[in-house]
């Protein structure tokens, strides 16, 4: 099955152009385009697409609100969205990852890594390294809770090792090297991130280090 992804950028002839790179892979079908962010949401509803690449600064509806309704509670199978940014830390960036996106990617990134983007998120994993979250988390810390504020009861959910694992993933560490810091397989390391997200309601990782951080368990620029 191919994977079935909706353009949405108000500039045609940037749909254009990612339109003809991702039609050129027999895994990839562009299934529509929208201009705006509410058009969005209508083919989303009409088309089913897996993944939405998504521009975040558009007329009436902007990227970000239309993440948020796209990926937002009570959605069946809600497609992944893919931020596109021209600017690797946009301030809207944190916005959209808060929002739900499972990731971002420049808009002048190369043609193999638009595609390969495309793959990894309809496959359920984050497009981006959770040390590029922490770097944009770090740079807009001001947004961030001042770590005064109580715990979230959710939090309590966690075992300690789930807290270590946690905190570690917010901290830009992959599995192998959580698995190393911690002396277990990576395999437990996995087991651990995955109980982690659904104990959280949370989608993968990206998410998971944005929790960190709004949560306070992590705390900007803290090794």
């Amino acid at each position: 099955m191919a994977i079935r992804v909706l353009l949405v950028d108000d500039q045609p002839l940037l749909r254009t152009g990612f339109r003809m790179i991702l039609e050129a892979e027999q895994d990839i079908a562009v299934v529509g385009e929208a201009g705006d962010g509410l058009q969005a949401l209508d083919q989303v509803r009409a088309l089913q697409p897996d993944v939405v690449l998504m521009d975040i600064r558009m007329p009436r509806m902007d990227g970000v609100e239309a993440t948020r309704q796209i990926t937002g509670p009570g959605r069946d199978g809600p497609a992944k969205v893919l931020v596109l940014t021209t600017f690797d830390l946009d301030e809207y960036v944190v916005e959209a990852l808060r929002a739900g996106a499972s990731g971002f990617l420049l808009k002048d990134a190369p043609a193999n890594e638009l595609v390969q983007a495309i793959r990894v998120v309809a496959a359920g994993e984050a497009m981006l390294a959770p040390s590029i979250t922490r770097r944009l988390l770090d740079k807009y810390a001001e947004h961030l809770p001042s770590g005064d504020e109580p715990v979230p009861d959710t939090l309590h959910t966690l075992t300690d090792r789930e807290v270590e694992v946690l905190k570690l993933v917010a901290r830009g560490l992959s599995n192998a090297e959580i698995a190393a810091d911690l002396f277990v397989s990576e395999t437990t390391v996995k087991t651990h991130v995955g109980h982690v997200l659904t104990k959280l309601g949370l989608r993968d990782r990206v998410q998971a280090a944005v929790y960190a951080y709004e949560s306070g368990l992590v705390r900007p620029g803290a090794q």
